[in-house]
């Protein structure tokens, strides 16, 4: 598929390490700029919800200009990928090197299921977040570098079925953001786990 195809990516040919979400390179005074805004986000959407903070709040809270603010991450969309950036490499460094079953070094059937759980936590925890970073344009979450991280990860855990790229995304739809949250409120978190941890059984 095309590098600038706006739907979902195939990094088959990719080792899983070179697609972790890389932390910003930036001037001294621009990582401090960049800490007090995603400081100053991340108190007032825990404060107030996503959908009730406007760009201007955080700017005046994080003591930064609108013109800096909108420079560096664009919109509230922008901002709310900045602010998963820290918690997607946690979870991808836990992925590539930390205890099995999420790390190396357990049966494919029980990575896949730790995966599942640990993307589940994430999601749930920063719900909001995902679902803006995910919603902002049409295409936008396969945008997200760390979808292509994901749905490597998940395709060669899958290395079983005819097609485990399909597979992978066949999954990964199953774990956006919007769907999650569409079902929450009529299943409940504990069927919504469930169900997603019988899915990868189905896929192989």
């Amino acid at each position: 598929m095309p590098e600038n195809s706006n739907g979902p990516q195939s990094a088959s040919a990719t080792p899983l390490e070179l697609l972790r979400t890389p932390p910003p390179r930036e001037r001294a005074d621009a990582a401090r700029n960049r800490a007090a805004v995603l400081e100053a986000a991340a108190r007032l959407f825990a404060e107030h919800g996503v959908a009730a903070v406007s760009m201007d709040q955080v700017a005046a809270a994080a003591g930064v200009g609108k013109g800096t603010l909108f420079r560096r991450f664009g919109d509230k969309a922008g901002l709310a990928s900045a602010l998963l950036d820290a918690r997607e490499r946690v979870l991808q460094e836990a992925i590539l090197s930390g205890p099995p079953p999420l790390g190396p070094g357990a049966p494919a059937a029980d990575r896949l299921a730790a995966f599942v759980d640990a993307y589940l936590d994430y999601l749930l925890e920063h719900l909001d977040l995902v679902r803006m970073s995910e919603t902002a344009s049409p295409g936008a979450r396969y945008r997200i570098g760390a979808y292509r991280f994901w749905h490597r990860h998940v395709t060669l855990l899958l290395d079983g079925p005819p097609d485990p790229e399909h597979a992978a995304h066949a999954l990964l739809a199953a774990l956006a953001a919007e769907h999650v949250a569409a079902l929450l409120p009529d299943l409940g978190e504990r069927r919504v786990r469930a169900g997603l941890r019988r899915l990868p059984a189905r896929l192989r």
